[in-house]
């Protein structure tokens, strides 16, 4: 589920929520695995998009099945790095649906890298208890200047 479902400092829940669950799709899709592995070798690997970002950014191969053929190797990396893009933290750096099938058509070599898309869950919570509490000890002077009331 996308991460404005349960943090309300990210952004406002918007169609943007249907990319970040497409993006994960594609996560399941290319490790042929749910996004968590509890089993992994190495803790890193126990956030699939977290250590396949790295793999990806290092200019490593994720190896799935072992006698893919280039093309095969070359989509899985593609769909990496959309699904990377699908899956950012905040929903105003998601692209939109259109532009996710243009980077889906397109060749992998046209597709820069995202930035990291995440932060770990505890640094989510961080943030979200430093804005309650920066809400909590500066009340503004006057009330009424707080509220915006809008149609």
């Amino acid at each position: 589920m996308a991460p404005e479902l349960f943090y309300k400092n990210i952004g406002g829940v918007s169609y943007k929520a249907d990319v970040y669950s497409y993006g994960m799709l594609l996560m399941e899709m290319v490790g042929r695995r749910k996004n968590l592995n509890a089993l992994a070798n190495h803790s890193s690997q126990i956030y699939f998009p977290s250590w396949v970002y790295d793999q990806v950014y290092e200019g490593k191969d994720i190896e799935v099945q072992e006698d893919a053929t280039e093309h095969e190797k070359k989509t899985r990396t593609k769909m990496i790095i959309v699904a990377l893009w699908c899956i950012q933290l905040k929903p105003v750096d998601r692209p939109s649906m259109h532009r996710v099938v243009e980077m889906l058509v397109s060749d992998v070599e046209s597709l820069r890298m995202p930035p990291k898309p995440f932060l770990t869950p505890h640094q989510v919570q961080e943030d979200d208890y430093k804005a309650n509490n920066a809400m909590l000890s500066d009340p503004p002077n006057d009330m009424s200047s707080s509220y915006e009331f809008g149609c």
